[in-house]
């Protein structure tokens, strides 16, 4: 699936493209490879909490908003990932949330 990346710098807007070539959803989560700039794995989904990605190459994670969400979502992954690196997993996250389901399921301790 193909996305496309914007940001705005100094000289005006900046846009660039990605490609989304792998999407494998484990039920409670995601992993999803990125090719862009650079090569990005992600792995996401939800918890009681909310939803959060890690990038395990890059030993990172962090807490997100809904997967559509580009304006939390940008803030939080630019801030463990840079910028542009940020952004692309951003738009990336956006651009398949249609497509997303998590399976819930509640674990009983006796």
């Amino acid at each position: 699936m193909r996305f496309d990346c914007t940001r705005e710098t100094a000289d005006g807007t900046e846009k660039w493209s990605g490609l989304i070539v792998n999407l494998t959803g484990y039920g409670s989560y995601y992993e999803m490879r990125i090719e862009s700039r650079s090569g990005i794995m992600v792995i996401f989904g939800e918890t009681r909490l909310g939803y959060f990605a890690c990038i395990p190459d890059w030993n990172a994670g962090c807490h997100l908003a809904h997967p559509s969400d580009l304006f939390w979502n940008i803030e939080q992954l630019t801030r463990i990932l840079g910028e542009v690196d940020g952004i692309t997993v951003a738009y990336a996250l956006k651009a398949i949330a249609p497509k997303l389901k998590f399976n819930k399921k509640k674990v009983r301790f006796y």
